[in-house]
């Protein structure tokens, strides 16, 4: 006995329930729905590939001087023009794609007893067209050429904007009226932030120099003078009553180009001697008045922004200033070379003595001074530095991190964990921290 056609007929006669006829006006209306479409695509990749545009391609489009290239550097010049043309011709051709879907399903397909497929028919299936091949598509494709989409695209977009200049203008001066009225200013991104972004834009062919003065401009703004300072213990000063010759000495072994001068003690610091001043008077008696040469120096306290100490050093035209804490006291020195090192890395010069302040066991164990700076203890470990923000309190160095967390002078072979490394005493005395070994689990 043979199996009943009746239920592949039932099916069949549902499927061809839901069209009607195919006619010459649906067919139009599919065709002029395609070309909208592909001028959606067009104006989408648009977006990306101008606003892409880096600099050093703008100057070469300069230089070019061709019709398109003179016409791409006419559109970037006002680019909220351009953007405004842009969201403008989208939306307006966004809009007559659904329209023109929806006049299309009406003649094609029926869904008057069908409504959950209409819907999937009219609103979804349409929804992932315009997604796909109308933004997501030839943006990925002008993300990766931009410059030559954006000359492709400059006839077609000086057009627009003439077609569209009076929405445009609205737009524009409707944007401007809002900015003024809400003061809406740029927002600043935190370092944080950056330091993200250059992390997931560092490629193959950036360097890690190239990364680390990245992040030294990152975080060049949060950086106070104390941070960075040599402190007093390292400074290398003169009495006002130091004989002549003892001062040449102090120099030759000192070999520094300008020297903080003091009377009595460290805190009372009077001026700097620029060792420039001293070579017409090199054969002088070894009473010379050495004194009536320095000159004035300048005070900065310990919470001094880098970054503005920076203007200041080149407004003064001056290279080194004296670091004052809260009670007047000097708390160290700061000069130029140790701001600018704070960006491109450690400068020597052939007549600097290279001062090591650590040595390096393996790649995870380290032995360091004790008055290495944090900031320089994570450069040359890879520590995070933020991650010392909670328990460093006002410590700068390593010996004052370990002072800060046991509050007392630790004894020697003492260790002292933290999140991801080990802290083992070396070496100490009465007064300070002398060496610290580092173990990095």
């Amino acid at each position: 006995m043979e199996d009943s056609p009746e239920p592949y007929s039932c099916f069949v006669s549902i499927i061809l329930s839901f069209f009607n006829t195919f006619n010459t006006e649906a067919a139009i209306a599919l065709f002029v729905m395609a070309i909208l479409l592909i001028l959606s695509a067009l104006v989408s990749g648009s977006e990306i590939a101008f606003f892409s545009l880096k600099h050093s391609q703008l100057e070469d489009l300069h230089d070019d001087g061709s019709t398109r290239a003179l016409r791409v550097i006419s559109l970037m010049e006002k680019p909220k023009r351009l953007l405004a043309t842009i969201l403008i011709t989208n939306n307006v051709v966004n809009i007559a794609v659904i329209i023109i879907s929806t006049f299309v399903t009406s003649i094609v397909f029926n869904f008057e007893d069908y409504f959950i497929v209409g819907f999937i028919v009219q609103v979804i299936v349409v929804t992932f067209l315009l997604l796909l091949f109308a933004e997501v598509m030839p943006k990925v494709y002008a993300t990766q050429n931009a410059l030559s989409f954006a000359l492709f695209m400059s006839g077609m977009m000086i057009t627009l904007r003439r077609v569209f200049y009076p929405l445009s203008t609205l737009l524009v001066k409707t944007t401007n009226l809002i900015d003024k009225k809400l003061d809406v200013r740029k927002s600043g991104f935190s370092a944080d932030e950056l330091s993200h972004a250059i992390d997931l834009a560092h490629d193959e062919k950036s360097t890690e120099e190239d990364k680390q003065i990245l992040y030294g401009i990152v975080q060049f703004s949060n950086i106070n003078a104390r941070e960075i300072m040599k402190s007093r213990m390292d400074v290398v000063a003169v009495d006002e009553n130091t004989p002549f010759n003892e001062l040449i000495q102090t120099i030759v072994e000192a070999g520094y180009s300008r020297i903080p001068v003091f009377k009595e003690n460290f805190d009372n610091v009077t001026g700097i001697l620029y060792i420039k001043d001293l070579l017409p008077h090199l054969d002088s008696t070894p009473d010379f008045r050495w004194v009536n040469l320095i000159r004035s120096c300048f005070f900065v306290p310990e919470s001094k922004k880098i970054n503005d100490l920076l203007k200041e050093f080149q407004e003064k035209k001056i290279h080194m200033a004296i670091v004052v804490d809260e009670y007047g006291g000097t708390a160290g020195i700061i000069t130029l070379e140790d701001i600018l090192e704070e960006i491109v890395g450690e400068i020597n010069d052939e007549f600097d003595i290279v001062e090591t302040i650590y040595s390096k066991v393996d790649n995870k164990n380290y032995v360091f001074e004790g008055r290495t700076l944090l900031k320089d203890f994570c450069k040359i470990t890879g520590i995070d530095y933020a991650g010392f923000n909670e328990i460093k309190g006002e410590a700068d160095t390593l010996a004052g991190l370990i002072l800060e967390v046991r509050q007392e002078i630790p004894y020697k072979g003492e260790k002292i964990s933290f999140n991801g490394f080990d802290l083992i005493i070396d070496a100490v005395d009465n007064r300070r921290i002398k060496r610290i070994r580092v173990a990095i689990k």
